[in-house]
């Protein structure tokens, strides 16, 4: 079987993609979508802001039953509700209506970047699954980066229900693949759900390995906020074009492509905890300059965004891999609940910058000013106090 899976590394990379691709690729239209529809916003927000927080307590879900009852079945399942959300949202008439929608649509994404992985476990094993895994965190990195530039191009030519048309292709050809995808669990488990859920309960009782978790979140808050606010930034605020905002926007998710490779050549000669401590310090000086430079122009703004978003690419590989470090069994449960405290304080975040504010970029300053702060401090101390992995 696995001889004939190797070809699959394009399917599982689209699967894994799916959350960039759904929520990066409607950016361009939001201020558009509050001008129609008559609605702030903050309100029209909520589609990203209902979206993460939908997938990430999906993602609690899907891998057990993954483990339980085999992976082709919910991830089929998964990917139906994803294309019939994604029509759905194509005709929606109200902001309401979409935001209902975008729900529904990330309870389908769900499975696919969660399951995806696990397949990728089943399939292949040790140095083939780190150059498996490899390619896919390219793809990965690029999907921030092409989503809002195929959303700006659509923009130009089209209207905004086309972005949910392609998107509704993308999870009819992930469907297409998993059909024609043998079962990849060799042998599927016989522990009972209710038990496997137990293991969250377990690590909420895990004092280590919650301070890491929440210290982690708190360094992508900036992060998930520019997301939320970046449209309003640059075309509402620096009156560009939604085309021309989503190559602004593409520039900052390269700047996370270039600090996750950097994490990885400079891991060769640095420790893991000094490339933290560098990365944390960089969220806390780009907020400064975006603090007390971010309005004078649109390169003003995006250069200080820059280094924040490559500070968390650096930082980010050794900070999930310390964080667990911090448990000894229920690694697969401890990922998912990691992921999903990201999301949930990431749709915090989102939902902060998408307050009435005047002027948005000092408010995002402020942000990444106040979360660099407390996660360098944090960091320090918790070196002090001999954190466990930290070398």
């Amino acid at each position: 079987m696995k001889r004939n899976l190797k070809g699959t590394l394009p399917l599982l990379a689209l699967l894994t993609a799916f959350p960039p691709l759904s929520t990066d690729m409607i950016l361009p239209a939001i201020p558009s979508l509050a001008e129609t529809w008559g609605v702030s916003l903050s309100v029209i927000n909520l589609t990203l802001i209902c979206f993460f927080v939908t997938y990430g307590f999906f993602l609690l879900f899907y891998g057990p039953i993954s483990d339980r009852f085999g992976r082709r079945r919910p991830l089929l399942f998964g990917l139906a509700v994803y294309i019939v959300a994604s029509l759905l949202c194509a005709f929606a008439s109200s902001a309401s209506m979409l935001i209902g929608l975008r729900i529904l649509q990330a309870a389908g994404a769900a499975a696919s970047s969660s399951i995806s992985m696990a397949m990728t476990k089943d399939i292949f094993s040790g140095q083939e699954r780190e150059r498996i895994l490899a390619y896919i965190a390219v793809i990965m990195a690029l999907a921030p980066m092409l989503a809002p530039v195929i959303g700006g191009w659509v923009l130009a030519d089209f209207s905004w229900p086309w972005i949910f048309f392609i998107q509704a292709v993308m999870g009819l050809i992930g469907l297409i693949g998993v059909l024609r995808f043998p079962e990849t669990l060799p042998e599927v488990s016989d522990t009972p759900l209710t038990r496997i859920m137990h293991t969250y309960s377990r690590l909420l009782f895990n004092p280590s390995y919650i301070v890491m978790v929440l210290v982690m979140s708190a360094s992508l808050f900036p992060l998930y906020s520019y997301i939320a606010g970046s449209s309003d930034i640059y075309i509402n605020g620096f009156g560009m074009t939604e085309q021309k905002y989503s190559y602004f926007f593409a520039f900052n998710a390269m700047a996370l492509m270039i600090g996750s490779f950097s994490c990885l050549r400079l891991t060769r000669n640095i420790r893991s905890k000094h490339l933290m401590t560098v990365g944390f310090a960089g969220i806390f000086l780009g907020g400064l300059f975006l603090l007390f430079t971010g309005q004078h122009g649109p390169w003003s703004f995006a250069l200080p965004m820059f280094l924040i978003t490559f500070s968390l690419g650096l930082s980010r590989p050794p900070s999930n891999n310390l964080v667990l470090e911090q448990v000894d069994r229920d690694t697969g449960s401890a990922s998912s609940l990691l992921i999903f405290c990201y999301f949930t304080l990431g749709a915090v975040g989102m939902w902060f910058i998408s307050l009435e504010w005047a002027d948005k970029i000092p408010v995002l300053g402020a942000i990444a000013l106040g979360c660099g702060a407390m996660v360098l401090a944090t960091w320090v101390v918790l070196q002090k106090r001999g954190i466990r992995g930290a070398v």
